[in-house]
């Protein structure tokens, strides 16, 4: 897989509580394909990371403020979750913004666990099928969106995934996806 993603530029949006290995994995997995990440958030310096929600995993550096992004400096978006990560994105004007215009544009967005709280504030989940972590199932559905149980599903340009447990299979789909920016509607595990 390496040189898959050569010149893609790929945005890790994730704030403080972001789970570090559904942060760290798929990085490493793009960044192998020849991908080049930059972490935004909402604020500048670095984040925190843990582990299980509750212990402290260190730190990540920000790469940049989603109030300064643009889509189209991008060519996939990432959305790694863990539970205060996307509670905290989805009450964040500009990063609400900058997902929804990111799924609006047809580019490959993934997101595993908690993740999906975003694109449920984004408004963009309803009519499609989705996974995440089973405590966000019950907001997909009421947001509109059809919630299947596997490791991952891909819905167009959407691709979730549920837990940490998925991470394998979750990195190589998303590496294969962003290579491809497939929109094509499908289903897949």
């Amino acid at each position: 897989m390496a040189e898959t993603l050569q010149g893609k530029r790929v945005a890790i949006l994730a704030a403080d509580g972001v789970e570090r290995v559904e942060l760290e994995q798929p990085r490493e997995a793009l960044e192998r394909a020849g991908a080049q990440t930059e972490v935004l958030s909402i604020h500048d310096g670095e984040i925190q990371a843990r582990e299980n929600d509750l212990d402290e995993a260190g730190t990540f550096t920000v790469d940049g403020l989603v109030a300064d992004a643009s889509v189209g400096d991008y060519d996939a978006l990432l959305l790694p979750g863990g539970t205060v990560n996307p509670d905290q994105l989805r009450v964040d004007k500009d990063a609400v913004s900058f997902v929804r215009e990111f799924v609006e544009s047809g580019k490959p967005v993934a997101a595993i666990c908690h993740g999906p709280w975003t694109l449920i504030e984004a408004g963009v989940v309803g009519g499609r099928t989705l996974t995440s972590f089973p405590s966000i199932r019950t907001d997909l559905r009421n947001a509109g969106a059809e919630v299947v149980d596997q490791d991952v599903v891909v819905d167009g340009n959407l691709i979730t995934s549920r837990s940490p447990d998925d991470l394998p299979a979750f990195c190589d789909t998303v590496v294969v996806k962003f290579a491809s920016n497939s929109t094509q509607e499908e289903v897949t595990s």
